[in-house]
């Protein structure tokens, strides 16, 4: 008897069931069946026995991070990460004190930020790693690009080369790797998803929950800010390698064991007359670079005939120099003038004109050259006592933000494209102190004005000048307005006991040599006091 519906040939049967089956059930059919057992995979079916359909798009077991080909990205990432991080951390050190071998002769600031934008790039990978996207495979691919362009700049001109050093080169070489290491995760994250959603769910989810939505839109402003970044330091450096072909007037000399470049120039001949050598002006600049504010007016003088010689110098990250290594002081630049003069087989007798901060630089140098310095002239000196203002906190903070902003240049920029600054202008101009390497000089002076420079100062102060001449002229605008700056300025008046005159230059700014009476009195007094020293190197 044969029931409705049934067969007597079970094998029919299930030839018959097998037949209208979906292929996907005799799949797991043919899995589950003993003698087809296998060993679970990644890509086994999760929970087999239990759930035979397939799961809902929203079952949080769709993962990505099913696939292990993706969960050793992340490891990779997480290792970079931590690789960066304590580059980051060790670049950001290096600013404040310098580790033997590891001093870039640059400002440092690019490395800086260079490693924070692939540490940043790295940490915004895995915080939306299980979101990739196309925005962000776009952006990563325009980010990559533009950091190749920036290695190329960097090691295609030999100056910014130098600059940099392998620190620098090393930075941004690490951050180009990472941003196509990047592409290739999103990528490689986006085939894995879709991957499990097509073996768990039958078919690719192209539904986003609203929480990946905002997710995608965060990691895509967030990696147009970082290409903006990017596009910025490359027009920075292209302004940098313009810069890098304004041809220095002087030489560089390695000094401080070689470890960085000062650029000194000299300007006329040496003369003589009785057998003993005319003194030579040795220029100091003040808050800026010299070839900006005094320069000029020395060389005028000295081609009207007021004087007949004179060298000038660029103090560690002013101008043509290199950066120092940290800590710098002003008695260690005093150090390097003195290597860089002898370098130059210059050997005086020297007349030291400096102003603004610069005289604090020409004091120690005179301090430690008592018979090649014979004559001293300061121009509204800052004294001493001021060398707290110099050293606030945060004064040093403001340095150090400007600092770790200027790779992306935009005041240089700005000043190039809508001003028309030239490279003149931010080698030794009006633009000089928008540069990296000044930046850095400021802070490194700032950072230890109150502690080494003062105590270098206060050693000078013990030094006896003895009989050397000495001329100061003062601010008339400064003095009126500041009762103590008129008064340090009377005690920087008696730090010799030959002082020949201390002048107050009526209605005169800071820098005094800006107005017409100003540059008279300067004139006549210089005149007066490289005559006085001519007389005394005569009579030794």
């Amino acid at each position: 008897m044969v029931l409705w519906g049934h067969s007597d040939d079970p094998d029919r049967s299930n030839r018959s069931n097998r037949s209208t089956e979906s292929p996907h059930r005799q799949d797991r059919e043919d899995h589950s069946a003993p003698h087809r057992y296998e060993e679970p995979t990644e890509r086994s079916r999760l929970l087999p026995g239990i759930n035979q359909g397939y799961l809902s798009p929203d079952d949080p077991a769709i993962s990505p991070y099913n696939l292990w080909s993706v969960r050793a990205l992340r490891g990779v990432s997480i290792i970079a990460l931590v690789l960066s991080f304590i580059w980051w951390i060790f670049l950001l050190v290096s600013i404040f004190v310098s580790p033997s071998m590891i001093h870039p002769r640059g400002s440092g600031f690019f490395a800086f930020a260079y490693t924070t934008l692939a540490t940043g790039y790295l940490v915004l990978g895995l915080l939306f790693f299980a979101v990739p996207s196309k925005p962000m495979t776009i952006s990563g691919i325009i980010l990559a690009i533009l950091l190749l362009i920036d290695m190329i700049i960097i090691l295609a001109v030999p100056r910014l080369r130098l600059e940099e050093g392998w620190v620098g080169i090393g930075s941004v070489v690490w951050v180009t790797l990472i941003s196509v290491y990047q592409v290739t995760q999103n990528r490689a994250v986006t085939w894995g998803k879709r991957e499990e959603e097509e073996r768990l769910t039958g078919r690719e989810e192209t539904r986003r929950s609203l929480l990946e939505w905002i997710a995608v839109f965060a990691e895509t402003i967030l990696l147009a800010t970082m290409a903006i970044a990017a596009l910025l330091f490359t027009a920075t450096l292209i302004l940098r390698s313009t810069d890098a072909g304004l041809a220095a007037p002087g030489e560089r000399y390695l000094v401080n064991g070689d470890s960085y470049q000062v650029h000194l120039v000299c300007v006329g001949e040496k003369t003589t007359t009785a057998n003993q050598t005319v003194p030579t002006i040795l220029l100091e600049g003040g808050e800026g670079p010299v070839e900006h504010t005094l320069q000029p007016f020395i060389d005028d003088m000295r081609l009207r005939g007021s004087i007949n010689r004179y060298c000038y110098w660029d103090r560690p990250g002013f101008g043509w120099s290199d950066n120092a290594p940290s800590p710098h002081s002003a008695g260690m630049s005093a150090d390097a003038l003195a290597e860089a003069l002898a370098l130059a087989g210059e050997t005086g007798p020297w007349v030291a004109v400096s102003a603004g901060v610069g005289s604090l630089h020409s004091r120690l140098f005179a301090s430690r050259h008592l018979l090649e310095v014979r004559g001293i002239f300061m121009i509204d000196p800052l004294h001493e006592a001021y060398l707290g203002d110099l050293g606030r906190p945060g004064r040093g903070f403001m340095l150090w933000l400007r600092g770790v902003l200027s790779p992306l240049g935009l005041d240089r920029l700005a000043g190039a494209i809508v001003r028309g600054r030239t490279r003149q202008d931010r080698v030794v101009g009006q633009s000089a102190y928008q540069s990296g390497k000044f930046i850095k000089a400021k802070l490194q002076e700032s950072l230890v004005a109150g502690t080494m420079t003062a105590a270098e100062m206060e050693s000078a102060r013990h030094v006896q000048m003895g009989h050397v001449p000495a001329v100061v002229v003062s601010s008339g605008r400064r003095v009126k307005r500041d009762r103590k700056w008129e008064e340090r300025q009377e005690d920087l008046s008696h730090f010799t006991d030959n002082l020949l005159a201390w002048d107050v230059a009526d209605d005169a700014p800071h820098e005094v040599w800006m107005t017409a009476r100003g540059r008279e009195l300067l004139e006549r007094r210089l005149k007066e006091l490289v005559r006085k020293c001519q007389e005394d190197v005569a009579s030794d």
